[in-house]
């Protein structure tokens, strides 16, 4: 595993696509219990080099209901997003992740870890990723019917800030969902 995690920090496969350039950031252990895939690192993480270390990351530890402590050991939480570098500001907010990496490296990962209890897809690139013609028509169905994913993974919106309107607009997370995955977290952890 270390071995491997050396490897993605040294990729370049899209080094020419990518405007800060390359700084792949992914964490794992072979005892990691809960694998988190979002997107792509912003450029806060992209700087500190830290998944996860910023706004989103505060929300997001926050609806799992854990401490930074937590969050950042490897042998509970690995992080492993969907484009492993920055990939550059859209017209809307950040470009979507690169495409090369997920093909590249998410296997070789996943295959490493073999106590993994619950993988958490993150957005609608990871849940397209990995549930395939299974998701829903838009994110909000799908993550509305999370259940059906279950006990494999456990999909949710991104915890950006932007979503702020997208949470107001559909109160059941908070009510429904979010309970879910709190307990599904306590009883993992």
């Amino acid at each position: 595993m270390e071995t491997l995690l050396h490897d993605i920090r040294q990729c370049r496969i899209c080094e020419a696509h990518l405007p800060l350039g390359p700084r792949p950031i992914a964490t794992g252990h072979p005892d990691s219990k809960i694998v988190i895939i979002g997107q792509a690192p912003g450029t806060k993480v992209h700087a500190s080099g830290i998944p996860w270390d910023d706004a989103s990351g505060k929300q997001l530890r926050k609806w799992l209901d854990v401490t930074d402590e937590d969050f950042y050991d490897e042998t509970k939480f690995a992080i492993i997003p969907m484009g492993f570098c920055y990939p550059g500001k859209g017209k809307s907010g950040d470009l979507p992740p690169r495409i090369e990496c997920a093909p590249q490296w998410h296997q070789p990962l996943l295959d490493h870890m073999k106590n993994v209890e619950l993988v958490i897809l993150i957005g609608m690139y990871a849940q397209k990723y990995y549930l395939k013609d299974k998701a829903e028509r838009t994110l909000t169905e799908t993550v509305a019917n999370y259940k059906a994913y279950l006990p494999q993974y456990f999909v949710l919106p991104h915890p950006s800030p932007r979503n702020r309107f997208w949470l107001a607009k559909n109160p059941w997370f908070e009510t429904e969902v979010l309970p879910e995955l709190k307990k599904r977290i306590s009883n993992t952890l």
